[in-house]
């Protein structure tokens, strides 16, 4: 088995995110794409995220159906900050016969080498890099550091086409009485109205 593991705030979850997991899952060949909404990130932590029960079930309208695609909440669950490291190797534990593979955008591998414990990241898993489509591809120069030779095996590359979308404009668009048509599922679009997100 081969588990993808896709972490983020997703505040909200949109059809960058959606693709991105299927392209993952596809080009990687993985039996399972797991989204895991942060806790308390620590890039993050001083900034107004929405409470871990709406962004739970934004993702559930998204992803509803789709049985190759779920949703793990252990951070959400932890109290303090969460760190990468600590989540995939309790996901190591619990899961022996399952090969772990992070799912990371190509931006995020130029920070890799400053997060915390990633030596630790890479005793575990494999990473799968996403790079936008019309992107250059990413160097991996700075994980030879940590992984040498096996960098090539142990890194894989995955193509999206480039799209525009981020939560961060899905918000202010919100908050500015705008439509966000088409940018998320209909479902999450509908919850959003429903529980004032964002206003």
């Amino acid at each position: 088995m081969r588990l993808g593991i896709f972490g983020g705030t997703f505040d909200p979850v949109h059809y960058g995110h959606l693709l991105l997991a299927e392209q993952c899952r596809e080009q990687c060949r993985l039996d399972e794409v797991r989204f895991l909404p942060a806790g308390i990130p620590p890039h993050k932590a001083d900034a107004k995220i929405s409470s871990g029960k709406d962004r739970v079930e934004m993702l559930r309208l998204a992803i509803g159906g789709q049985e190759s695609l779920s949703i793990d909440q252990r951070e959400l669950e932890r109290s303090g900050k969460s760190f990468t490291y600590e989540t995939l190797e309790e996901l190591r534990d619990e899961y022996s016969t399952r090969e772990l593979f992070l799912i990371i955008g190509a931006d995020s591998l130029r920070d890799f080498p400053t997060w915390r414990h990633p030596e630790r990241i890479l005793a575990v898993a494999n990473l799968a890099v996403v790079n936008r489509g019309g992107e250059p591809p990413p160097q991996l120069d700075s994980l030879k550091s940590l992984i040498g030779d096996d960098v090539e095996s142990r890194t894989h590359l995955v193509t999206m086409p480039g799209m525009a979308l981020a939560s961060s404009d899905i918000r202010a668009r919100v908050a500015a009485g705008q439509s966000i048509r088409f940018m998320t599922p209909r479902a999450v679009e509908c919850y959003i109205e429903a529980h004032g997100l964002y206003r």
